[in-house]
């Protein structure tokens, strides 16, 4: 067997030991009041930073366009239009699809 095989072999069987190990332990009590709350402010503080992020995000873009648009001007290239974005369509609903119809039986030749 080649080195490389053995390591790999080696890899996956303490791997998958490792994860048996952790499939094996016991869940997490349950929350006091103190953790509940601790929880809480946890999700507050996720949900005003993904807000901030968001902000930044956009503050970012309008930026980058404004220096490309700049950039344009100053090569004396026209500044091409923004396209605006439509928001998607809803999904149509998927139709059930019709039984099957048994196929009818040819009728009998008459000779």
């Amino acid at each position: 067997m080649k080195k490389t095989t053995i390591a790999a072999l080696v890899a996956s069987l303490a791997l998958g030991t490792a994860f048996n190990a952790l499939a094996k332990l016991p869940p997490p009590p349950p929350l006091d009041e103190k953790g509940k709350a601790a929880l809480e402010e946890k999700k507050k503080k996720d949900a005003d930073a993904a807000e901030k992020a968001k902000a930044a995000q956009g503050a970012a873009v309008d930026k980058a366009v404004k220096n490309f648009q700049g950039n344009m001007k100053k090569a004396g290239k026209p500044v091409p239009k923004p396209t605006p974005v439509a928001a998607p369509a809803p999904a149509a609903p998927a139709k059930a699809a019709a039984p099957a119809k048994p196929a009818d039986k040819a009728p009998a030749k008459k000779s």
